[in-house]
């Protein structure tokens, strides 16, 4: 089986407010719109929203996006008016992280990857 694309569905209870959020607040590029939808460019997949909601968000769903500087990322979402779950922080296994939460309540975590990190190293060398 080959996989071509990637894309999360989110179902939002309001949709303005959450195209709102993600396109200006998140500052989310839009890859193409549809009528009762919007797809976003989101790293190496895509985040559709689309629909309506009938049930609160998952607590056991979140949303991983990683930024190539955190501190800036923290900065310019402040300056846009998000308040983080949990602000940045170095996580003990590595990791730069910051929770915030789209107007639904679908958990998002920010991620930087130090340069240092295992997962920045190229595994194939000895």
């Amino acid at each position: 089986m080959e996989f071509l694309s990637s894309r999360v569905i989110i179902h939002p209870r309001d949709r303005d407010r959450s195209l709102a959020f993600y396109r200006d607040t998140l500052g989310l590029a839009v890859f193409r719109e549809f009528p009762g939808g919007t797809v976003f460019f989101l790293g190496g997949g895509y985040l559709e929203l689309s629909g309506q909601a009938v049930t609160e968000a998952n607590p056991d769903l979140a949303l991983w996006l990683q930024v190539r500087d955190m501190a800036a990322a923290a900065d310019e979402l402040t300056g846009r008016g998000v308040e983080f779950l949990r602000p940045p922080r170095l996580e003990p296994w590595g990791l730069r992280e910051a929770w915030l939460a789209d107007p639904d309540g679908v958990r998002i975590v920010l991620v930087e990857v130090p340069g240092d990190h295992p997962m920045r190293l190229d595994s194939r060398l000895p």
